[in-house]
């Protein structure tokens, strides 16, 4: 696909494109909230739990926002919130990345392969064209493809996809010094939490005073059967469920309709909606 084919990502919401696309144009900008690019680790033998809040490696959307989770501590308990940071790059860059990602090969029928390892997550690419949504999900994309099992040709397709994700996790690099704003800190809208009935973590560990829930009552709609999960989305709520949650950690004891909870918060990202964009 030709790079004038492309979505001409921008924040401007609306504005016709002009006929410099390959068809003439007749279609519009997406919205600043598109995700032009994004990188998930989806599946793999984690909790239930760490696959429905696991955020994106990398999202990257129309307007030049790029969020992606920060560094952890090692501490235990962790903190109750991800550190989730957000940079900036300019439109014409978003553009970059998408032809990049296009040339690695997202959203064509590649023979990937399958490593001989177990119990791994898949890489799941997707990128926003004119042509719609492309996507390519690559089961255990490691760089040690050593003994693997893989031909030739499934190491240099996958060779490609992981160039591809270290130059969207590093664009300093991939873009050039100066081209990425500095960071920081994401700050959500809405805050979807995922409820269990909370067990003591044993062992000595002190989760902490009990903490009463502010927002919507626990546990919320179920996240399917046999998990024993609830999910609820703080909406006007938000604030003050980041306010507490600042003060909280992942083993914190939360209570709400007289019964105690232990809630993963996951903040929504700019298109998520709510408890069905987990997962996902």
């Amino acid at each position: 696909m030709a790079l004038a084919s492309l979505v001409l990502l921008a924040a401007g919401c609306g504005r016709p494109t002009d006929a410099a696309d390959g068809d003439g144009g007749g279609y519009s900008f997406p919205g600043g909230d598109t995700v032009a690019i994004r990188v998930d680790h989806v599946g793999g033998f984690v909790p239930a739990t760490v696959n429905l809040t696991r955020l994106p490696a990398v999202s990257v959307y129309a307007d030049g926002r790029v969020i992606t989770q920060g560094p952890t501590t090692m501490e235990y308990p962790g903190r109750a919130l991800p550190n989730i940071q957000v940079r900036r790059i300019s439109s014409g860059d978003v553009q970059t990345l998408v032809a990049k990602a296009l040339e690695a090969g997202v959203g064509k029928p590649t023979d990937l392969g399958t490593p001989g390892v177990t119990d791994l997550p898949n890489t799941r690419i997707i990128v926003t064209t004119a042509d719609g949504v492309k996507k390519t999900e690559a089961y255990a994309l490691l760089d040690d493809m050593t003994n693997a099992g893989l031909t030739p040709a499934q190491e240099q397709a996958r060779r490609k996809l992981l160039d591809l994700v270290k130059a969207l996790t590093d664009l300093d690099t991939s873009l050039g010094a100066g081209k990425v704003g500095p960071v920081e800190q994401y700050t959500a809208t809405k805050v979807a939490a995922v409820a269990a009935e909370w067990q003591d973590p044993g062992a000595g560990v002190d989760s902490g005073p009990a903490v009463a829930w502010p927002g919507p009552a626990l546990p919320g709609a179920s996240l399917g059967e046999g998990l024993s999960l609830g999910c609820v989305v703080a909406d006007k709520d938000a604030p003050a469920v980041l306010a507490a949650a600042a003060k909280a950690t992942a083993i914190t004891k939360w209570t709400s309709g007289g019964k105690n909870w232990t809630v993963t918060l996951r903040p929504l990202l700019p298109d998520e909606t709510g408890c069905e964009s987990l997962g996902k």
